[in-house]
């Protein structure tokens, strides 16, 4: 698909979950558009792998192993992009995951803390390290990474959608808050994008990418780079009076 051209020569970008999927496809148009970007993924070597072909490129990358559920290593993620590149201007917040499908009578504590963990928590670390920053700078743009999940129920992933909720909650309180201080911070809502997430559900059984079309009105799975270009025009001037949205992304399926 054919990307339409930012210029974000000189600005600054943090990308978590940055190594795979949607986060990689941001990553890459944002140092396509000039930016420096930081990708920090809990696959060390993956990012590290990633940044190498993106240097070979021409750009400026910085890879960082990152676990999002520990506040500490985000608080360093973010540091580090600092030094390295001078600020942060610009933040998607991807890193999630989703666990198989449950009863809710019979989900245990342990996976519920683990999704939580990291679609929410992580979530409100990365921004709260990201707005000490931007604060400090008088603007930025964050997009937090919800999903369809965050507007519609789900039958077996209770929490998941709860805390794909709570993203989009964070996000447009945050968005109150920060917008007399320059910072803007909506979010996107992915529907079924074609991530090696949504291929290991398909290998699982847990998804059937022909029922899931069926219910899609553009008849058709989602391409990484079309989440992509929604946050790279939600992090641009293009975007400059847009604060405090949750922007489905999703074919129309939420319609």
């Amino acid at each position: 698909m054919t990307m339409v051209s930012y210029a974000f020569n000189g600005k600054v970008a943090f990308v978590t979950g940055g190594s795979a999927g949607m986060g990689a496809a941001t990553a890459r148009a944002f140092a396509e558009a000039g930016a420096a970007v930081a990708i920090a993924d809990l696959d060390g070597g993956a990012a590290e792998r990633f940044a190498a072909e993106l240097h070979a490129a021409g750009h400026r990358a910085l890879a960082i192993q990152c676990d999002v559920s520990d506040e500490a290593a985000v608080q360093t993620a973010v540091a580090r992009t600092v030094d390295a590149f001078g600020g942060l201007d610009m933040a998607f917040n991807n890193a999630g995951i989703m666990l198989p499908p449950v009863d809710s009578a019979d989900e245990t504590a342990e996976a519920f803390d683990r999704i939580v963990a990291v679609n929410l928590r992580g979530v409100w670390a990365s921004m709260k390290h990201e707005l000490v920053q931007m604060r400090k700078q008088g603007h930025g743009a964050i997009v937090n990474c919800s999903s369809l999940g965050g507007l519609i129920g789900g039958n077996g992933r209770a929490t998941y959608h709860a805390t794909k909720h709570g993203v989009i909650g964070q996000s447009k309180s945050v968005a109150l808050q920060y917008a007399p201080l320059g910072v803007r911070v909506n979010a996107v809502c992915p529907g079924t994008i074609e991530t090696p997430m949504v291929a290991r559900m398909t290998a699982g059984g847990e998804l059937d990418p022909e029922t899931a079309v069926s219910s899609i009105p553009l008849g058709r799975l989602g391409l990484p780079e079309e989440v992509a270009a929604a946050v790279l025009w939600l992090c641009s001037d293009a975007a400059s009076y847009v604060t405090g949205v949750a922007l489905p992304v999703d074919g129309g399926y939420t319609a």
